[in-house]
């Protein structure tokens, strides 16, 4: 799989609704193409021609959770393309621990850290990333 063609994401936080509103946010339903062919219609312009991207989207709850994922899409020859992480995940790993083991395992996996309550600085955070034996 090239890296252009991979839309796979791992979504990796403890609050099932946060998965969905990921969800919600990256997948388009058929609902909002419906709406834009309404939309169209209604005020006579021509329908968006760019198709909709969709993602491939998995999810885990904690980090070790992840890890497993992260391992199991290596195996199979499908790795993920990025991931979202929660920095706080109690009472597991938080998300910059998360992060250094996943690299462990594919190096080239981009990481997006998303939190509403952070626990670390994100000097902190950037500290502990670049030293990540991964990216070292």
């Amino acid at each position: 799989m090239s890296t252009l063609e991979n839309r796979r994401i791992l979504l990796i936080d403890d609050q099932r609704s946060i998965h969905e509103d990921f969800r919600k946010a990256l997948s388009p339903s058929a609902s909002f193409t419906d709406l834009e062919a309404d939309e169209a219609l209604l005020f006579d312009s021509p329908k968006s021609a760019a198709p909709l991207v969709r993602f491939e989207m998995d999810s885990a709850f904690q980090g070790a959770e992840g890890l497993e994922k992260v391992r199991a899409a290596h195996v199979a020859g499908l790795p993920y393309a990025m991931a979202f992480i929660d920095l706080r995940m109690p009472p597991g790993w938080d998300g910059v621990e998360t992060a250094e083991r996943l690299w462990l395992e594919e190096p080239r996996l981009q990481i997006v850290f998303c939190t509403a309550y952070p626990d670390t600085s994100w000097t902190e955070v950037s500290t502990r990333c670049t030293r990540s034996p991964a990216h070292l």
